[in-house]
């Protein structure tokens, strides 16, 4: 077991600095003009597909960064073909909406009636402490002043309160 440590490797990097300055110049500049054109989502509503995609691109941004020496092109066209694969799979479940239970999850009842609907919350593993959470989120300290509570395909909350509160 060899607990040497090279300070050169650590200290010195492997390409130049200017090469990083102008590779990390390009890549955020071409990944602000990707994402500032893209479609807009809802304001602060990231679902699972938003966040894979978030995480796919954070990745492929790398390879344009210096990582294995690829060049920015090539990190800014796999950054542009998973934008593309994201924007193609929206628009086909926009124009038809027969993909739609294919492509984005469905809602799921969580409480009708002011009655929790415990198989729901069992199928998505919450539970009512959590729920409870979520409710005081939206102002609902009780489940009997709920008329539907529904946890939405992006991962939200939305609750519709009885009216005679």
């Amino acid at each position: 077991m060899d607990l040497s440590i090279n300070w050169n490797s650590i200290f010195v990097p492997a390409i130049g600095l200017a090469e990083i300055f102008v590779r990390g110049s390009l890549m955020y500049l071409g990944l602000f003009m990707i994402l500032r054109f893209m479609a807009r989502r809802q304001a602060g509503h990231f679902g699972p597909a938003d966040l894979l995609v978030i995480v796919l691109i954070a990745d492929a941004a790398q390879n344009g960064l210096g990582k294995d020496y690829s060049s920015v092109t090539e990190g800014l066209a796999l950054v542009l073909t998973i934008v593309a694969w994201e924007y193609s799979l929206d628009w086909v479940a926009w124009r038809f909406p027969a993909t739609r239970p294919y492509l984005t999850p469905p809602s799921l009842t969580l409480i009708r009636d002011g009655k929790i609907i415990p198989q729901n919350l069992r199928k998505e593993m919450i539970t009512e402490d959590e729920l409870k959470s979520q409710l005081r989120e939206q102002s609902v300290v009780n489940f009997g002043d709920i008329k539907l509570a529904t946890l939405e395909g992006d991962g939200r909350l939305s609750v519709l309160k009885r009216r005679n509160l």
